[in-house]
């Protein structure tokens, strides 16, 4: 009679989305049982949540660049609009101060 062939296959996950698993032993289960749910543990996530990630600094150098650029163009439109604000006034004030009686200085 021809023996059986076992049909159970055995495999070993070593990675899963750059993340390796922790062992399949049966003291870690009850640790994580008795844990609970892993994402719930949030002292765990100390320095995790404050640090940026070392591989997406080009990124934040191209953000913050035009962060800066965005900052200084609009501070820019402010001090133009600013200039010219204060050149109407003093346009108006002069114009205005033809018409005004002599101020209290006289010309001798």
């Amino acid at each position: 009679m021809p023996k059986e062939e076992s049909k159970t296959i055995e495999v070993e996950v070593v990675e899963i989305d750059g993340v390796t698993p922790p062992p399949a032993t049966p003291h870690h289960e009850e640790e994580q049982a008795g844990r609970g749910a892993p994402w719930s543990n949030w002292q765990d996530w100390s320095g995790k949540v404050r640090k940026l990630d070392a591989r997406w600094w080009p990124l934040w150098v191209i953000l913050g660049v035009v962060v800066l650029g965005f900052v200084l163009t609009i501070g820019l439109i402010l001090g133009v609009i600013y200039v010219i604000a204060r050149l109407i006034r003093n346009f108006i004030l002069g114009f205005f101060s033809l018409f005004s009686p002599v101020s209290s200085t006289e010309l001798r």
